[in-house]
């Protein structure tokens, strides 16, 4: 414990946030002995005690901690030692023997969450110490879904023991619900902070909010974001530029933000903060590079009828997997294939909730067919000769049921003409009586070139 203390003492006298923070982290995997020999430097009652006189009689004047703040420090040390305890045991590495589970590191972990967030509200913790904060939040999400899983992978015999009082799937993420809650603390305390910019807790913000945002999308309630974004845009007056928080954090806000504008079908407001995104992404990110790509895809393909090009898919193979066929049934306008390409990636595209999006393109895949048939039709005899606009109804009715391998009449294909010329897909109008399309003689199938 005295050597941490030194490095507690090194890092604050120096007014560096990381290197605090990682006096409290629960992993050293350059040192891992280390984490084993602070919690066996004493028992409670020792450690206790080794705390009150670091913090008091050992205290350098120059570190200048109030009493509150050394007090709340002193909270914070006791409340790391006690998981370190539980974290120890839970791998098996504590020389005693003593066992654990993840749901008591959770909980221990959630202690010195809370003694930490007390800290800044209630001891005067200093704001260039927020790193620690980020440690707190970080982890205890880790440790949440740690402990739910183990709960599911034990939870068979408890179900059926309890049947009548047990519920399988309100147990499956309490702690990750849990989690959440405490995250929200943390960010209402960075968000309530009124300290000027230059000393306010407000600079933690963007890294609790992401926190918040892969908890919720993890818990399936991606609704509870527009509260967070509802609160933030409230204290927007006095919260520093986003350009001078980190790139990272910045990245990850507009990735979310976009997604939720996606999932709530606002596919134009999703393309914007999703190219904000793209455009911030370190460009060896690549595991990031491709989730932010999985959903300004499909919006690109909606918005502005464009497929990604195999140039852009080339560095991700997953998602040439995911949208190549998509792409080459679509500009072939292949509704065969189409169909069969979002049939075989209906999990992955459930999974990552573009299914329904995606399924929208066949409205491309089919105006790339239509178009096949206006080029097909040729030109007129005029001199200079002209694209034909009048098409016999029977032949589109003829192509649609050649690309799309079952049977349909002329009225369904009337029908999806009809649609299509809705959406400003196609230009022109349907003559009945004649049985001809008459096509639009300039930009009959907008967004194509034609």
């Amino acid at each position: 414990m005295d050597a941490l203390m030194q490095e507690f003492k090194t890092a604050y006298s120096a007014e560096k946030g990381n290197d605090l923070a990682k006096t409290l982290s629960p992993y050293l995997p350059e040192s891992p002995e280390k984490l084993r020999s602070i919690w066996e430097s004493g028992d409670s009652r020792t450690i206790r005690e080794d705390l009150e006189f670091l913090f008091t009689q050992g205290n350098p004047a120059r570190l200048r901690l109030s009493r509150e703040e050394s007090g709340g420090w002193q909270e914070v040390y006791f409340a790391y030692w006690k998981a370190l305890g539980e974290i120890l045991a839970v791998e098996g590495q504590r020389t005693d023997g003593v066992k654990s589970t993840w749901t008591k590191v959770y909980e221990s972990w959630k202690v010195f969450t809370n003694s930490l967030i007390r800290g800044y509200t209630n001891c005067e913790f200093e704001n260039w110490t927020i790193p620690c904060l980020y440690i707190a939040g970080k982890y205890s999400r880790i440790f949440a879904m740690r402990s739910d899983a183990e709960r599911d992978a034990n939870g068979d015999d408890l179900g059926a023991t309890y049947q009548d009082e047990f519920d399988p799937e309100t147990e499956k993420h309490k702690s990750l619900e849990d989690c959440g809650r405490q995250l929200n603390r943390i960010f209402n305390t960075c968000l309530s902070d009124r300290a000027p910019l230059s000393e306010s807790r407000k600079w933690g913000i963007y890294y609790a909010i992401n926190l918040l945002f892969k908890t919720y999308f993890k818990l399936n309630q991606a609704f509870l974001s527009r509260n967070v974004l509802k609160a933030l845009s409230a204290g927007r007056g006095d919260m520093p530029d986003f350009d001078s928080f980190p790139k990272s954090q910045q990245v990850t806000f507009k990735y979310y933000e976009g997604v939720l504008h996606f999932l709530e079908e606002n596919y134009e407001e999703a393309e914007k903060h999703l190219e904000v995104a793209w455009l911030l992404c370190h460009k060896d990110a690549k595991r990031n590079l491709e989730l932010i790509l999985t959903y300004l895809i499909p919006c690109h393909l909606l918005r502005t009828n464009t497929l990604p090009s195999a140039k852009l898919l080339e560095p991700y193979p997953r998602l040439q997997e995911l949208f190549g066929p998509l792409a080459e049934a679509i500009k072939k306008g292949n509704l065969r294939a189409f169909d069969q390409a979002l049939q075989q990636g209906e999990d992955e595209f459930v999974k990552r909730r573009i299914y329904l999006t995606l399924e929208r393109g066949r409205d491309i895949c089919l105006r790339n067919l239509l178009r096949k048939v206006f080029l097909a039709a040729g030109f007129t005899d005029d001199d200079p000769p002209v694209r034909k606009t009048r098409i016999p109804l029977a032949h589109f009715v003829a192509a649609i049921k050649v690309s799309d391998g079952e049977g349909i009449d002329t009225d369904e294909v009337e029908c999806l003409l009809a649609n299509m010329i809705y959406k400003d897909l196609m230009k022109g109008y349907i003559a009945h009586e004649p049985g001809i399309v008459v096509l639009s003689k300039s930009g009959a199938f907008p967004g194509s070139g034609l």
